[in-house]
């Protein structure tokens, strides 16, 4: 049985009514140059929350333009005055932590604990950015001819495109905008359609932190390809930093390639979960619990595919269905839920096509397997053992609350099926032995390994993935200098 929340007007209006539902540009909150608006929904109901503006082809080339503007006053304040901004960023977003939890919860559907794990995460990257914001440091050192004197240093790489996701609305956002906004660029945020409100939530406390204006535009719109292509095809843009599926992504680099535009993706995953032999078993149940149900598994880190060696298979397909079976589901504003609903009606078909079609090949549901047709887009946390090694469920990224079990014999053997994706972003490996762990993760093919940990991401730590999984990497001090140009000077004294 789904649990409910009881929704009032009055409390929706109370978490979207701080912040403005227009477009964000030059430090004014205006209209579409076209009058377009778009509803956003609650995935729980699917009732509407709130009207947004729709960003046109003209209000994005605005937007670039403001940033043009401001990008010189931005870029030539001192690190430690656009640290404090970044500090004052953080502060002002963890006052707001709670409202902002609830807000995501209500145009993203994810448990409130979830959101709330999500808003801690999120606001860290204005502290860590504000701290790197003083540390780009560059390097100076004898050149070997003796002739003269290498000297590097690290120049804002300019105007910004930042491309954000639905299912991490807030954290995806920052990742993105503080190493940005700490090297000296002025960006311009188009947030996902699904989940717009939280970005503009942002954008009202960046502004509120003194953000000088045009430093920070944000547009929401539904004519996301045509807007996106069109900042990328202005000669001001510099940098694009994306976070999607590795399909849009494709199509982006492709647009960029027009102006050699510097690109950052991050892409799909299809991230592996090896479980050997002698794992602790308590150990990597809750590490699998991390791994494939943040988020309710839509995550591109989300453990996909579970590769189990099989003296241990049944009892840790018992265990992990009889934890993810007993996980309370409902609207993710109801206190003791631990599962929300999925983001859209498209996203639950694409989840029950790729179950139904791994039981038709002989999988077995030993919980779940059924979607809920009431209202909201609920799918059942769902465990599917006797997977053939080469269901689709195995070469999709699922995006859901679903655990596909494939047993293994040999090392070997399972390193193999870990790297047979095109995609390469994370994997997570349970085992008693520290040696074979680290041989193992030397061996996969994937950018980030979660070592006896179900959780990789760190605001400190570079994220990014080999492969088809992307390019670049955020966090980390290396996530600044994605938002960099390297400048030589040769120099003799």
């Amino acid at each position: 049985m789904l649990i409910r929340h009881d929704h009032t007007s009055a409390g929706t209006d109370e978490l979207t009514g701080w912040f403005p539902h227009d477009l964000m540009i030059d430090g004014q909150t205006q209209e579409s140059s076209t009058r377009e608006r778009f509803d956003v929904l609650n995935p729980a109901t699917g009732d509407v929350i709130a009207s947004v503006a729709s960003a046109s082809v003209a209000d994005g080339l605005a937007a670039v333009r403001a940033a043009e503007r401001a990008l010189p006053i931005w870029s030539a304040k001192s690190p430690r005055e656009r640290a404090e901004i970044l500090r004052r960023t953080f502060d002002l977003m963890r006052e707001r932590s709670e409202d902002l939890a609830r807000l995501i919860v209500l145009e993203n559907g994810k448990s409130l604990p979830d959101a709330r794990g999500e808003i801690a995460y999120a606001t860290e990257f204005f502290r860590w950015y504000s701290e790197e914001a003083v540390r780009l440091i560059g390097s100076v050192q004898h050149a070997p001819s003796g002739q003269n004197r290498i000297l590097v240093t690290h120049q804002p790489i300019g105007v910004s495109v930042l491309v954000t996701p639905w299912n991490f609305p807030a954290a995806m956002a920052t990742r993105k905008i503080g190493p940005a906004l700490a090297a000296g660029c002025a960006v311009i945020l188009k947030p996902a359609s699904d989940t717009p409100l939280t970005a503009l939530a942002i954008g009202q406390l960046l502004r509120d932190a003194g953000v000088p204006d045009g430093v920070v535009n944000v547009i929401p719109s539904r004519k996301s390809g045509a807007v996106v292509s069109a900042m990328l095809d202005d000669p001001a843009v510099r940098k694009l930093s994306f976070t999607g599926s590795t399909e849009v992504g494709r199509v982006l680099l492709a647009s960029a390639s027009k102006t050699v535009v510097n690109c950052s993706m991050e892409l799909g995953g299809n991230a592996p979960f090896l479980v050997f032999g002698d794992a602790d078993i308590d150990s990597a149940i809750d590490g699998a619990m991390l791994a494939k149900m943040r988020n309710g598994g839509e995550a591109c880190t989300a453990a996909n595919r579970f590769y189990v060696h099989s003296s241990i298979a049944k009892e840790f397909s018992a265990r992990l269905s009889a934890r993810m079976g007993a996980l309370r589901v409902g609207d993710g504003l109801a206190a003791e839920v631990e599962l929300g609903p999925l983001i859209n009606d498209e996203a639950r078909v694409k989840v029950d096509a790729l179950v139904s079609a791994a039981r038709d090949a002989g999988a077995t549901a030993v919980t779940g397997g059924v979607p809920d047709e009431g209202m909201g887009y609920y799918y059942p946390p769902t465990v599917l053992v006797d997977v053939a090694p080469d269901s689709p469920i195995l070469r999709e990224e699922i995006f859901g609350p679903v655990a596909p079990i494939v047993t293994f014999e040999t090392d070997d053997e399972a390193i193999a099926m870990a790297n047979n994706t095109e995609y390469g972003l994370v994997a997570y490996v349970y085992t008693s032995d520290l040696a074979r762990g680290l041989a193992v993760s030397e061996r996969l093919e994937t950018g980030m390994v979660g070592l006896n940990r179900g959780i990789v991401s760190d605001p400190a730590a570079p994220f990014g993935g080999f492969k088809q999984s992307g390019l670049g990497r955020e966090g980390g001090h290396e996530g600044m200098l994605e938002f960099t140009e390297s400048q030589y000077i040769a120099v003799a004294w």
